[in-house]
């Protein structure tokens, strides 16, 4: 037994099981009515996750809203992890992601402003708000909001990774998940993110019959779809590098602060030209020694052509920061992303339907 093997079992494995019946306990506190859950008349669509880490929970909520802005006037909550302030926010043209987290700075520029986003530590309070505020909101999506039980869902969404699945992962600390597998009994669809291109048909039966979901619930998969770059700073940039128009003489700095950047670093790498990489922590706020860091690693690098590719999540947060060094801004672009749902145990375009219909089924709409 290795020495990192013995400490996992004698110390976190301990730890994971002490986690567990903490857990367990607080759920059942929930089941019996102990602590209480509060509806609404307005639905709601909470989107989360049982495990740490990027499962790629903002890219299906934008998903949501996406399909559902046509019909519904839908608004948008979470905690605004990472934030600098406390209490409700509403998100305006003035706000930052210090304000209001990440998350909720890129979704309510990715729609314009036209969707209502708030951020609040309270769900049950920031709802109240959200309602007062704008009376008119017919459903409300709430971001990694499925371990917060104090609101009860209308319709339950959960993403799990497929290169993390849950039926082979461990409680934290020895493994990467908040609740036990069996939590996915609350969900009333799973979604299974990231995954690659080339499933067969009997990998999808695979998974299926190992995460062993009950019938009344639905099961899909969906995959990232990369999109053209796009600058973070685009007073400075005068034309746009597309990535298969660079070769082997040019070298891209990939930079990253997200949950799970290995999907984003292996899609850059699946490029002819050289890539560089510089990861740092989920929702990393970058420091002026940071981007110093990043100035001096691009500097150092050989390429006819270089550039800095980072995330949308980063791109953010990169956007705002007052120490980006000025002569790095003409080259420096982000990846969007977008979900897109593959086929598997349901057709690819079934998504949104099975989620009307949960919604209708509900008697809450």
């Amino acid at each position: 037994m290795t020495l990192k093997s013995f400490i996992s079992h004698t110390i976190l494995l301990p730890c994971s099981k002490l986690y567990g019946a903490g857990v367990y306990v607080r759920n059942k506190m929930f089941d019996w009515k102990i602590l209480r859950q509060h509806t609404f008349d307005v639905p709601v669509v909470v989107v989360g996750n049982i495990a740490v880490g990027g499962t790629g929970k903002t890219p299906h909520v934008e998903y949501i809203i996406s399909s559902m802005r046509s019909s519904h006037h839908i608004a948008f909550l979470s905690r605004g992890y990472k934030r600098r302030t406390k209490g409700f926010i509403m998100a305006t043209e003035k706000s930052t992601p210090r304000d209001i987290g990440d998350e909720a700075y890129q979704i309510y520029h990715k729609f314009g402003g036209d969707v209502p986003v708030a951020v609040c530590e309270d769900r049950v309070n920031g709802i109240k708000e959200l309602l007062s505020i704008d009376p008119d909101i017919n459903l409300l999506v709430l971001d990694d909001a499925f371990q917060h039980r104090y609101v009860k869902p209308t319709v339950a969404v959960v993403v799990t990774e497929y290169n993390r699945p849950v039926f082979d992962d461990k409680l934290l600390p020895y493994g990467h998940l908040r609740e036990s597998a069996r939590a996915l009994n609350r969900a009333d669809i799973v979604v299974v993110s990231k995954c690659p291109a080339t499933l067969k048909p009997m990998d999808f039966r695979i998974f299926s019959n190992n995460i062993n979901l009950f019938p009344y619930q639905s099961l899909f998969f969906s995959r990232y779809v990369y999109r053209p770059l796009k600058p973070i700073f685009p007073d400075a940039v005068r034309s746009i590098p597309y990535l298969d128009w660079l070769g082997e003489d040019d070298t891209v700095l990939a930079v990253a602060g997200i949950g799970n950047p290995r999907p984003f670093v292996r899609y850059l790498k699946s490029f002819n030209f050289k890539v560089k990489v510089n990861v740092f922590s989920d929702h990393h706020n970058y420091s002026r020694k940071d981007l110093e860091t990043i100035r001096r690693r691009f500097q150092q690098m050989r390429g006819e052509s270089k550039i800095i590719v980072t995330t949308e999540k980063d791109a953010v947060r990169l956007g705002c920061n007052p120490y980006f060094p000025h002569e790095l801004k003409a080259v420096t672009f982000y990846l969007p992303i977008e979900v897109e749902f593959v086929s598997g145990n349901n057709g690819s375009d079934a998504f949104c339907p099975a989620l009307r219909a949960a919604l209708k089924n509900s008697n809450n709409v």
